[in-house]
């Protein structure tokens, strides 16, 4: 295994790449095809798993490998260090010409994230972190806020994560704010945008693994959405949902939901 600075340089050098095809067929009228309950996918999406595999892979061939877009394969579960990526986190914003969807590449290593990037091409912010060296956005730190009050709060989530049978101790007074991208969404935590995400729904791991060290190492807390630690590179590829934020709001929502 390589250390996380130079894994993290990888999945830069990778997620820039990314950028770089996705501007390609963006606002294109990229070819389309409907994967059911999995949702659309894109020729762009193809590609850019195709390139990821490639270069990320053909670096680091013995790490294993999930994605999006590609058939999981078993034999990641006996590997220490796997790549986890989402080619684009966004997929249906991106068909229709929004600028908020993201590449979201990870390093994990038995289990925990090491090295993470969230990457937003129309947006020209790279957000990365590698564990115990911070997150920066563009180059710069990054921190989440100081919030410590629900009721004084912002979280991005959906009317669906705040409905009663959430709450068996009352639905809290947080803001609610949406962005398209779980990704996008919990990099903006980590950047000090907004205090809090959650998402009760059984959550994809490359949704969410870049994003969780995003947050983790801008001193905020990042679990599932009942306070488990998250770990990653499970059978399923998902988790319990998700809660994330700022260190004492997230424990107060927490305990709200206990």
């Amino acid at each position: 295994m390589q250390g996380p600075d130079d894994d993290l340089a990888l999945l830069i050098q990778a997620a820039e790449r990314a950028g770089e095809i996705a501007g390609q067929f963006f606002q294109r009228d990229p070819q389309i095809w409907d994967k059911g309950s999995e949702g659309p996918v894109t020729e762009a999406d193809l590609a850019i798993d195709t390139m990821l595999r490639e270069t990320l892979l053909g670096a680091r061939p013995d790490y294993g490998w999930l994605s999006e877009e590609t058939e999981d394969d078993a034999a990641r579960l006996s590997t220490d260090t796997v790549f986890i990526c989402d080619p684009i986190d966004g997929t249906r914003a991106f068909i229709e010409g929004g600028r908020s969807f993201a590449h979201s590449l990870s390093v994990v290593h038995r289990g925990q994230v090491t090295a993470g990037v969230v990457f937003l091409p129309m947006r020209d912010k790279l957000y990365a972190a590698a564990k115990g060296q911070g997150t920066t956005l563009n180059g710069q730190p990054v921190r989440v806020t100081g919030a410590k009050d629900p009721a004084q709060s912002i979280f991005l989530t959906t009317k669906a994560n705040l409905k009663p049978e959430h709450w068996p101790n009352g639905i809290p007074a947080v803001e609610r704010a949406y962005r398209p991208s779980l990704a996008y969404r919990m990099s903006l935590v980590g950047e000090g945008r907004f205090d809090g995400m959650m998402t009760f729904r059984p959550t994809w791991e490359w949704d969410i693994a870049a994003g969780a060290l995003i947050i983790e190492e801008a001193g905020g807390r990042a679990t599932t959405s009942r306070g488990a630690p998250l770990v990653f590179n499970g059978q399923s590829a998902q988790v319990d949902g998700i809660l994330a934020g700022a260190p004492d709001v997230h424990q107060a929502l927490v305990a709200q939901r206990a």
